[in-house]
């Protein structure tokens, strides 16, 4: 998906240094990552060559020629028959939110998993995140379960709403 000033395309090794400042700023400030350490470049490279030898896809947003976010797919479960089923996520650089950029992502994605063997789609998102709730409903993700005081960051406990939506037939 390309406009005048905006390019969606799969992520390239160059794009990673700009992804991880994006991921480690949420790292930081937010409970929308329960990782509670920024992420080195070197573990970014090892996530990047696992998508590369995989079916799951990395897609980047460009903004005026800089990465403006990220949305990728992943494995949910390590057991076989969980294969067809992928978790996604989405995260946007914090000077672009409202732009666009994660549902241009978005679109790029679903676009590519519906050409794949992929069954379900799911998303885990850390609660209240209203906006996040809103792309993914968007996107026809549909909430399929709840659990509570999940994860702990930031000295409080949060939940986290599990949402799904099928992909292809």
């Amino acid at each position: 998906m390309t406009t005048p000033d905006r390019d969606v395309r799969p992520a390239t090794e160059g794009d990673l240094p700009a992804l991880n400042a994006i991921y480690n700023h949420y790292v930081k400030t937010s409970h929308a990552t329960f990782d509670i350490e920024p992420k080195s470049i070197e573990w970014r490279e090892a996530w990047f060559r696992d998508h590369a030898s995989s079916r799951h896809r990395i897609y980047v947003a460009t903004l005026d020629d800089r990465v403006a976010g990220f949305a990728s797919s992943g494995p949910y479960r390590a057991r076989p028959a969980y294969d067809t089923s992928v978790e996604t996520t989405v995260y946007v650089s914090p000077d672009c939110v409202g732009r666009g950029i994660g549902v241009a992502l978005y679109s790029a994605l679903f676009e590519v998993l519906a050409q794949e063997d992929v069954h379900r789609a799911l998303a885990g998102i850390a609660l209240p995140n209203e906006p996040s709730v809103a792309l993914h409903r968007k996107f026809g993700f549909r909430q399929a379960g709840r659990f509570t005081e999940q994860g702990r960051k930031f000295g409080r406990y949060w939940d986290v709403a599990w949402f799904e939506r099928p992909i292809g037939p």
